[in-house]
C-alpha cells in the first residue's frame, strides 16, 4: 500500500481521477497504484512525484 502518495494526493486536495488526469493515467490506475496493486513505469512515478511536489524517493521508496 503506498499511504505516501495518497497523503501527498489529499494535502494536494485532488482527487484520484484529477490527479490521473494530470499525469496521463485513470483514475482506476491511481488507486491500484495507492492500494499497492499495480507496479507504475517510472515516467509515471516521475509524473507523479512532480505533480505532488514530492521526490520519487520521498513517494516510491520503501526505507
Amino acid at each position: 500500500m503506498n499511504n505516501r502518495m495518497r497523503i501527498a494526493r489529499v494535502e494536494k486536495n485532488l482527487t484520484q481521477a484529477q490527479l490521473g488526469k494530470r499525469v496521463g493515467a485513470t483514475r482506476q490506475t491511481i488507486g491500484l497504484i495507492e492500494k499497492g496493486s499495480y507496479n507504475p513505469s517510472l515516467q509515471l512515478c516521475i509524473a507523479i512525484a512532480k505533480s505532488l511536489d514530492r521526490t520519487l524517493d520521498q513517494l516510491f521508496w520503501e526505507g
